[in-house]
């Protein structure tokens, strides 16, 4: 028979990842994800399977600043996965705690899993690529010189990314996402991403959702110079690439406003 969630689980908004298909509460406290069949390679961002994975694994079960939350079961059938977790409590975190957990979690040494997300950037570049670039952003009169510089040198870029540290990321560190508290350390979910990726991975996803300088994540997180580089490109062509998208929707909103700054010191270390 399909599957289906039981009558009594209350649906719950958080889990927008290309292999969700819904997420629940039970009555008895379980978080119930349910992963539906998608992209089947296992080093891209998307893979389906990966959610499941890291909760097999465990291997961000203990970490220090940043853990998944306790994994009750995982099920598999012909159709998907079904996922059980402990629910995890919203707390108020500060944009700088938030980086400084980041820190810690990116100061881990993990061994690569052979299903881990690599060149997340890259493959969301090659995404833009096929469908045009970020031509929507220049028929707007949105595309600045430090903008046409970013897509022209988007390669270059990449190569620098390459080059930093490659360090434990979450993958998609949005606070709707770095949601509970343990101690100093931060229960996170939706973990599609997770992976190896370039120093600063995680702060330019950060960075993005936050009103806060990038100076100051950037203290928080540790200070060091790979980290800024890196958080500086991947939030720049990131947040760039979204108000590229979000141009071709009924409602796109002003996805621009703040990215100047940072488009203009990612555009710097181009040069």
């Amino acid at each position: 028979m399909p599957w289906h969630p039981a009558s009594d689980w209350k649906p719950l908004t958080s889990g927008t990842g290309q292999a969700t298909g819904g997420v629940w509460r039970t009555p008895d406290g379980q978080v119930v994800k349910r992963l539906v069949r998608g992209v089947t390679d296992p080093r891209h961002h998307a893979f389906w399977e990966r959610q499941a994975l890291v909760a097999e694994s465990g291997v961000v079960a203990g970490m220090p600043g940043l853990r998944a939350p306790a994994c009750w079961g995982v099920e598999r059938d012909a159709d998907g996965i079904t996922l059980r977790m402990a629910y995890t409590t919203a707390v108020a975190w500060s944009a700088e705690g938030l980086a400084g957990a980041l820190g810690r979690f990116a100061g881990c040494s993990v061994a690569e899993p052979d299903w881990g997300a690599r060149d997340v950037l890259r493959d969301r570049l090659r995404t833009v690529e096929r469908r045009g670039g970020w031509g929507a952003l220049s028929r707007a009169g949105l595309a600045t010189p430090a903008i046409e510089e970013l897509w022209a040198r988007r390669e270059s870029a990449l190569d620098i990314l390459d080059g930093l540290p490659r360090v434990p990321t979450h993958g998609d560190a949005h606070p709707v996402n770095l949601l509970g508290r343990d101690g100093d350390d931060v229960i996170a979910i939706d973990w599609e991403q997770f992976g190896l990726g370039p120093a600063g991975f995680d702060v330019g996803y950060l960075l993005l959702a936050v009103d806060v300088p990038l100076d100051d994540l950037v203290a928080a997180h540790g200070g060091e110079e790979a980290v800024r580089c890196g958080a500086a490109l991947v939030a720049a062509y990131t947040g760039v690439w979204r108000a590229a998208w979000a141009l071709t929707q009924p409602h796109p909103g002003d996805h621009l406003v703040g990215l100047a700054g940072v488009v203009e010191e990612a555009v710097g270390y181009l040069a």
